[in-house]
């Protein structure tokens, strides 16, 4: 994925084949905003103490970046959980969805802009270029190992037809295992997933590990059915990256959110 600008957005652009007159999505840096510090600058996340005045003229920004009205930026109150939000229907409003917990979205419907925020959880876009069918997920370690990237993919095949082998997907910047490094509780939410653990997880001693959220995210794609042809991933670790990404490990917890969008286009 490269680094790319529209209007005051620098975001990277990951390329699903076939898409670009279909989607448009990306994951969007720190950069070019009007948050002030700690929350400098393109603060993108209502769940930080960052004034809402800002979090909402960086909304627009990024809706106008693309041309689109920021009530069609549809966003919801994520919980480290494993609901999922479909939304198969026209809406004139999507404001009722912003309260809605829920860590994954998946829609049908043309206009409308889905995204996650993120600090060092994994923001991960999903397209079916066959149905037109879009979703984009928030995996930290407790999603992960409630496997919500895998019901998601699941619920695209379900709910809305997809076929898991059409579908493509774009991991994006999170804290790599670099910098990420986890305890017993964490260990022990993966009991059921053991062989998966074993794959993503490397002893560091005094009873840590170090955790490749990525990667366990990439291998329940592949179990879900993927190509693994079809799944790209940025490799941007978000905690080493201080210039391009918000973290909120290296922040201490007082830092801002950068986003995963992906929308379909109207025709």
């Amino acid at each position: 994925m490269e680094t790319t600008r529209i209007g005051r957005i620098h975001y990277l652009a990951p390329n699903f084949e076939t898409a670009s007159p279909v989607t448009i999505q990306g994951f969007t840096t720190r950069h070019e905003g009007i948050s002030r510090p700690p929350y400098n600058s393109l603060n993108l996340g209502m769940n930080t103490d960052d004034s809402p005045h800002n979090i909402e003229g960086n909304r627009s920004l990024l809706t106008r970046a693309f041309g689109i009205q920021q009530e069609r930026l549809v966003t919801v109150r994520q919980n480290h959980g494993s609901d999922i939000l479909v939304i198969d229907a026209p809406n004139d409003d999507f404001s009722h969805f912003t309260g809605l917990e829920a860590d994954a979205i998946i829609t049908n419907q043309p206009g409308v802009m889905i995204g996650v925020t993120v600090a060092d959880c994994v923001p991960i876009l999903l397209f079916d270029p066959v149905k037109k069918v879009i979703a984009v997920v928030h995996a930290g370690w407790q999603g992960t190992a409630a496997r919500i990237l895998l019901q998601t993919v699941e619920g695209m095949v379900r709910v809305l037809g997809s076929r898991a082998k059409d579908i493509q997907a774009a991991i994006g910047p999170c804290i790599n295992s670099c910098c990420y490094e986890v305890d017993q509780p964490v260990k022990d939410g993966f009991k059921a997933q053991a062989e998966l653990w074993n794959a993503v997880a490397e002893p560091a001693g005094n009873g840590k590990w170090r955790l490749d959220l990525a990667l366990a995210n990439r291998m329940q794609l592949e179990d879900a059915g993927l190509s693994p042809a079809s799944i790209q991933t940025s490799g941007n670790c978000v905690c080493c990256q201080k210039e391009l990404f918000f973290s909120y490990r290296r922040d201490g917890g007082e830092t801002g959110r950068q986003m995963g969008f992906i929308m379909l286009k109207e025709a």
